[in-house]
């Protein structure tokens, strides 16, 4: 993969102090001022990066190891450098040395110094690592699920709801989930798309009734400053256009990418929101909290998508743990995904009564602000379905019958 179009260079990272003196004196790297909103410093690593750059590349500096450039160039994309770091089964090299994959394989250093938590690792193993049930097709499993393409009426923009498109501004990740959703598209010749996006930007001005534009790919913040700029120059400067949200994972697999720059640049874009994929708590460390704290005081709302997954958070307390932790790094928790039936994905996809079981395990036991909505992106293009416990048991005498999250009945008298 072709990755020079990712070094740009922005000097405007450099005009900033390495630390924000705290009330102890000292400095902290990547600390911020909460008052002025001024974000100063590198993302300091965490204690299971900082084992890991010693192991793993011995005589690079923490500031090289903070610079998001140099984790993309540094990702590992093949067999030889993957097996430098874990060790992997027959299967697995059987599936990385396979020409039928369908996704190609980047995991970026930080991220992949989460492999070796013992409790937790083997989560972020199995989301980002192939396994050999990927080579195997099953029922109903389609390349292009939510048949995007067919809502397309010009290239990279899709247009399936009334009010709002998706923008696909790339087809580049700084790591590849093995359950994307976009495998027909994402890492092909092409990293950004941004020589072709006139007729996706004018099909917008065109149509006024859109007035929400969610970017996306492929993620959106692996592009350079100046391009993503263009682009959002390009979208506010259309009256109509009243909310543009970026879909990324970027805090969870590259946190050093939201530096001083980049959030004074997104900051100037308001409204603009952020919609963050989390797939487990093992995701939620120091690095990822203080990227999210660095958008949050820049005023940007965020929330999270997750994709519900077997054997990886098909779990009620892994569930819970991750959506309350999301909190506390103020990310708001908007969705549980059932996995999209993308080609050998079988592995991956729960009974939709365990996405239904999950959420009866949520709401009550928790804030409501901690339960997402558990949705299926439905196959064919007919949009999110929200699915639900049944609460609403039916109605007698005037009265709704309802059942509370401890099973109890109530009745609630009904208007006429």
């Amino acid at each position: 993969m072709n990755v020079s179009a990712l070094q740009e260079t922005d000097s405007s990272d450099r005009d900033v102090p390495l630390g924000f003196p705290v009330k102890n004196g000292k400095e902290r790297a990547g600390s911020y001022d909460p008052m002025s909103l001024k974000i100063s410093g590198l993302i300091e690593p965490g204690e299971a990066s900082k084992v890991f750059l010693q192991k793993h590349f011995p005589g690079v500096s923490t500031d090289e190891w903070n610079d998001w450039k140099w984790q993309i160039r540094n990702s590992f994309t093949s067999l030889g450098q993957l097996s430098s770091i874990v060790e992997l089964s027959g299967t697995e090299k059987q599936v990385l040395l396979s020409p039928g994959v369908h996704l190609p394989l980047r995991i970026t250093p930080y991220y992949a110094s989460l492999l070796s938590d013992p409790v937790n690792g083997y989560a972020i193993r199995k989301a980002v690592i192939p396994g050999v049930q990927e080579l195997s097709l099953t029922p109903g499993e389609q390349t292009d699920p939510l048949n995007e393409e067919a809502n397309t009426p010009v290239p990279h923009l899709v247009h399936r709801y009334p009010d709002r498109v998706l923008f696909l501004a790339t087809g580049f990740c700084s790591a590849y989930c093995r359950y994307c959703t976009r495998t027909h598209m994402v890492a092909k010749e092409k990293v950004h798309f941004n020589r072709n996006w006139e007729p996706a930007i004018e099909y917008i001005r065109q149509h006024t009734e859109v007035r929400d534009v969610l970017i996306s790919g492929g993620d959106p913040l692996t592009m350079p400053e100046k391009m993503l700029r263009n682009l959002l120059t390009e979208l506010r400067s259309i009256a109509h256009v009243e909310i543009i949200r970026i879909g990324t994972k970027v805090p969870v697999v590259l946190p050093q990418r939201i530096t001083n720059s980049l959030t004074r640049l997104l900051k100037q874009f308001h409204p603009l929101m952020i919609s963050i994929h989390f797939t487990h708590p093992a995701e939620l460390t120091p690095e990822t909290a203080e990227a999210c704290a660095r958008l949050a005081d820049a005023g940007i709302p965020l929330g999270s998508q997750t994709v519900l997954l077997k054997g990886i958070n098909d779990d009620i307390d892994v569930m819970k743990k991750l959506m309350q932790g999301l909190l506390k790094i103020r990310v708001r928790p908007y969705y549980l995904y059932q996995c999209d039936p993308i080609p050998g994905s079988s592995h991956f996809r729960t009974p939709i009564s365990k996405g239904i079981e999950i959420i009866q395990g949520l709401r009550g036991f928790t804030s409501g602000y901690a339960v997402p909505n558990y949705v299926i992106d439905t196959p064919g293009g007919g949009g999110k379905i929200p699915l639900l416990p049944e609460y609403f048991q039916g109605k007698e005498n005037g009265n709704v019958i309802l059942k509370n999250y401890e099973g109890k009945i109530f009745y609630y008298p009904d208007a006429e």
